[in-house]
């Protein structure tokens, strides 16, 4: 039985999007493009108005990136902080970009900082759902060590969701690089243990063993496709499915 005004040919009625921080950037290399911010947050808006509960976790990778930072030199700590802080910047753009298109969204971040977002508590960011606001989780899982696919899992479990869609430059998962081999062969499904045994890459170890424990399966759809995220929660479109 659906929930009061959700479509009817909708697959999921609460889901997680994690997208990465790059693919905020469009075509340049470094930062935001707001045009591309633009059009994912259409994107969003169309899933919305079928009636879904959207959480949204947003990488920092475009800004700041942890481990590129440790692997300069900088200590480790410092280094994920700084990326959590980038995680904000972007979640931020998203919510401004949303709310231009007549979304209302809440930013909600793990570290405190109450003159731009809101802290985590669960409780509230499961009313916001309920109240059809999208609920954008910024600064990772708050603590160093952990990635944002990580923190999207967490908080996807945390706020019940059905599934995880994880937009990608691809279509799907791969058995290997299809930008790099025309031989590459796209999987239908995939299991959590494969994903982690044949390393596809698909989020990193600590992601697939939290949704794996979970049960929480996981949609690997292209970003870049329009229409694409609506078409899956219509089940349409090409993607992959990592589940048990």
């Amino acid at each position: 039985m659906s929930k009061p005004g959700l479509d009817a040919a909708v697959t999921y009625s609460r889901v997680m999007l994690k997208i990465s921080g790059e693919a905020l950037m469009g075509d340049q290399g470094f930062g935001l493009h707001p045009p591309t911010v633009q059009r994912i947050a259409r994107e969003v808006k169309s899933v919305h108005d079928l009636g879904v509960e959207i959480c949204m976790v947003i990488g920092g990778g475009n800004i700041f990136r942890g481990l590129a930072g440790s692997a300069q030199g900088m200590e480790r700590t410092t280094a994920d902080y700084m990326g959590m802080l980038a995680t904000v910047m972007n979640a931020l753009a998203m919510q401004s970009a949303l709310e231009q298109v007549g979304v209302f969204t809440r930013v909600i971040s793990a570290i405190p900082m109450d003159q731009v977002c809101e802290p985590y508590i669960r409780r509230r960011a499961v009313r916001h759902l309920e109240k059809k606001r999208v609920c954008i989780f910024a600064a990772g899982t708050g603590n160093p060590y952990f990635t944002t696919d990580t923190a999207a899992t967490l908080r996807a479990n945390e706020m019940a969701c059905q599934a995880i869609f994880k937009g990608t430059k691809v279509d799907g998962v791969y058995d290997k690089d299809p930008k790099k081999h025309a031989d590459a062969t796209r999987y239908e499904t995939v299991t959590y243990d494969e994903c982690l045994a044949k390393h596809l890459g698909v989020m990193d170890a600590s992601a697939i063993a939290l949704a794996r424990d979970n049960n929480l399966p996981i949609i690997v759809f292209s970003l870049d496709e329009p229409g694409g995220f609506r078409g899956i929660l219509s089940g349409q479109g090409t993607y992959t499915r990592v589940q048990g």
